[in-house]
Order: C-alpha cells, then structure tokens, then sequence
C-alpha cells in the first residue's frame, strides 16, 4: 500500500506537465506520423488514458429486464465478469457433501466398467505391460543393488507403474517432461535403455550428468525429459514456463509435470496453477496422490478434498482418476493433452494411488503405516496385475510370453549394472565444469586444492576416479 501510495503522489504531481503535453500533442501530430508523441516517451499510448487513470473507479449495477426487479435480480459488473446479488447470507462450506468422484475404467479383476475410455491396439497394450513389468523388475534388482553397497541411493516406484507408463503412453514425443522423482517409467517408455539407467545410479564417465548429481536424477535432453532436481515442486513453475513458450511458438505440444501431495503444499504449486491459468499456457499438471509426503499423511497436508479441487479454484479444467488403473490414467492423460494443445488450456489431473514401497532406500515407511495396509495394495490392487487381466481376456497375451519377457528383462537389468560397475568415474575436473564460461578463481583455488589433497591421501580417495 505505501508502495502504491508512493507512486500514486509521483504520478499526481505529472498531472499537471501531462495536461501541457496534451495541448503538445495537437500540434506534434501534425508534423510527422514518425515521431513518438510525449505520451508515447511517457509510457501512455493515448492521451485519453491519461484522465481515466486519476478517476475513481465506479462500481455499476444493472437491472435484469428478464426478472422482476428487487435485490436478488441485481447485477454487479464487477471487473472480471458480472456477480449476481442476493439478500440469502450464505457461507461457502469448507468442503463439499460428496468427494469428487474418481474416473476408473477397469475394476480390481481387469473387468472393463465402461466403454467410455480412448481405446488402444494390441501393439501398444503390449509395450505398456511390457514396460510395466520392466518398471517393477528393475525397482526390485536396483533397489537389492543399493542394499548391497553397489549404489548410494535408490527410490521405488511399486504401485505407480500404470502412472508412469499409461500417461506417458498418452503423450507425444515433442511434449516435455518435468518430473518429480518417481518418473523414471515415462523415460523407459521414450526409449531410455537399462544401461543408461544404470549409469546414471553408478555415476560414471557415461552418466549425462557426469556423475554431478543423486542416484535416480535421471535427464535426457534427446527424450525432452528435463533432469529430476531433489527440491520439491521447484519443477511446477518451470513446466508452466515452457508451456507458454511453446504457446508463444506455435508448437502442436503441451508440457507435463509430475508431483506428489506434498508437492501440492508448496507455495510453487500455487504460483504456477495460477500463472498457467492466467496465461492459458499448455501444461498438464499431474499430482499423485499416494497419500504421504513421505511419512506426513494428507490429513495433516490439507483439509481440502485432494488436489482435484484445487484447479477450480484457479480456473482450471481437473479431473481425478484412479491412479492404479492404466485405461483410466491413459484416457485421461489423452484427453488433458487435447484440452492443452487445441484449446491452450492448463489440466490439473489428481491420481489416486498408494506408494507399496518406501519412500526411498533411507526410509523405512512400516515406522508410520500398517504392514499389512502396505501388503493389501501391494497385492490386491497392484496395477501391473489388473492391467495383465485386462489384456488376457483380450487374448493378448499368454503364460510363455509373460515367462520369457520377465526372464529377459532381468538379465538385461543384471548385465546393465555389471557393465556399469566397471566404467571409470568422471574426471576431477568435470565437478567445476558447464557452469562458467570462464572458472572464477575460487574455483580455481578448490580445484587445485582438491587435487593437491588427493596426491598427498590416495588412499582416502576411490582409484577409478581419473585426477
């Protein structure tokens, strides 16, 4: 308000050079059309502006001719559209009497409730269950591998595989990619291969991130996956960034962006839901709801019901689906990415699921949930299942061809750390590399340093790190 005020008192005392610039301006006119007017240099585009600026604003009511005329016919053209009055004092609830409801199209067995959902051929159920499967047989081998000292750090995705695959089935390969961290499935499915996976984990030479960051910071500037980063949501704002510029470029695609419930809590996620709408920018913002921030339950996140009612709050299009239900994540996702691309309109999707694992390798998620709540959704609802249902009973697949793929699939996983175990690390020198054109001289200084203390202790330092 002081801000205001102090630049209302500045403008006030123009008033008066303006009104001598406005009887300028009829004479300016008249020499060139070339020539910027004194309320162009100004900054007004026209000298009409300039007294509308110092009036006050008036708020006009009109009447209803189609209504009789009392209070509850009154119209108030409010700016940012009409508001009808009323004389009933009346609370908006906190919460509505029924939850949003939740889109499903399979039920637990993989019986279709509906025809209502985009169908897909063969091929791509196929590659869907077999890129679900591949998900689940590397979560296992590489999370064994962090256990075993091999790897630093690892996080699961078990029971989010059909989040991961169905939507990023539904995408295009020109739409980018901003993950959270349980993502790496939309990476399998745009053709990342398991021995990339394993030397980003192992952080060698090979690693596109030359070994700089966490295990499972995963990012391929081929695939328009933009590269993890370790602090929650920060990646929501930039989603809606490169959405508008696509916008601004006339690009057939949209972004997406992937975050948890607790990334929903954060100041970031109402900044961009809020900037996405304004600017009608293209993104999909795709919120999976599994319940926990880690170990903090959504009853102490919010009292809101999920995220799904948050978009219209921001005027934004959302819809809640059944997380676990690959159909319905596929048909969702296919349907917010026609929404963003024709229309430029932001999508809030809120994806109901349940992590079945850990939060990552350094929790132990039993200390703040019931064993057996985390075994009946590993087991009864686990979407790899109800998906492989589904594609039985369309006579798609059958017990030789699920046998081999996962006998395939874990040998590739093993080769793939094996291979990378034995690449060499990154150079020294890439840790002060790609930031500065030219290092300034502390860096200089730290790398000098580091190199001296490695020469005098080697044997404090690993031998396949190159100095």
């Amino acid at each position: 308000m002081a801000l205001f005020l102090s630049k209302s008192r500045k403008l006030i005392c123009l008033k008066p050079k303006i009104e001598c610039l406005r009887s300028i301006n009829h004479h300016h006119t008249l020499l060139s059309s070339n020539l910027r007017t004194p309320f162009e240099i100004l900054g007004l585009n026209h000298p009409h502006l300039v007294s509308y600026r110092f009036e006050s604003t008036k708020a006009q009511t009109e009447l209803n001719p189609t209504q009789s005329i009392h209070n509850d016919s009154q119209v108030l053209n409010f700016p940012g559209g009409k508001v009808k009055f009323t004389s009933h004092l009346n609370f908006i609830p906190e919460t509505s009497e029924e939850r949003v409801h939740c889109y499903r199209v399979l039920d637990d067995d993989g019986y279709p409730l509906t025809s209502n959902f985009v169908q897909i051929d063969k091929e791509v159920a196929l590659k869907m269950y077999t890129d679900m499967v591949t998900l689940q047989t590397m979560d296992t081998i590489f999370y064994e591998a962090q256990r075993q000292g091999r790897i630093s750090f690892y996080v699961t995705t078990l029971g989010e595989e059909a989040i991961n695959i169905a939507s990023a089935a539904a995408l295009k390969m020109d739409d980018f990619i901003f993950p959270q961290y349980r993502e790496p499935g939309v990476l399998l499915w745009r053709g990342f291969t398991m021995q990339e996976f394993a030397n980003q984990l192992f952080g060698n030479k090979r690693d596109y991130g030359k070994g700089r960051q966490m295990p499972i910071h995963y990012g391929s500037n081929k695939l328009n996956y933009i590269t993890v980063a370790s602090t929650v949501a920060t990646q929501l704002p930039h989603a809606v960034g490169a959405a508008y510029a696509l916008k601004m470029d006339a690009k057939n695609a949209c972004t997406i962006v992937y975050f948890g419930d607790g990334g929903s809590s954060t100041g970031d996620f109402h900044a961009a839901l809020n900037f996405a709408a304004v600017l009608d920018a293209p993104v999909i913002f795709f919120c999976r709801n599994n319940g926990f921030a880690i170990s903090t339950p959504v009853s102490d996140q919010f009292r809101s019901d999920g995220v799904v009612t948050k978009g219209q709050g921001y005027g934004v299009r959302s819809i809640r689906v059944d997380g676990n239900d690959a159909l319905a994540v596929f048909t969702a996702v296919h349907e917010a990415r026609k929404i963003a691309v024709s229309e430029h309109k932001p999508v809030l999707v809120e994806a109901l699921t349940y992590r079945a694992g850990h939060h990552s390798t350094s929790d132990d998620s039993t200390k703040y949930r019931p064993a057996n709540e985390i075994e009946w959704w590993r087991t009864a609802r686990d979407p790899v299942s109800r998906f492989r249902k589904w594609i039985e009973r369309e006579g798609w697949l059958n017990s030789q061809f699920e046998s081999e793929l996962c006998s395939n699939i874990r040998k590739q996983v093993l080769q793939a750390i094996q291979v990378a175990e034995k690449i060499e690390k990154p150079p020294i020198k890439d840790a002060f590399t790609d930031v500065y054109d030219v290092p300034p001289a502390n860096l200089q200084e730290q790398e000098v340093f580091i190199r001296e203390t490695i020469r005098r202790h080697p044997q404090d330092y690993p031998t396949d790190v190159p100095v």
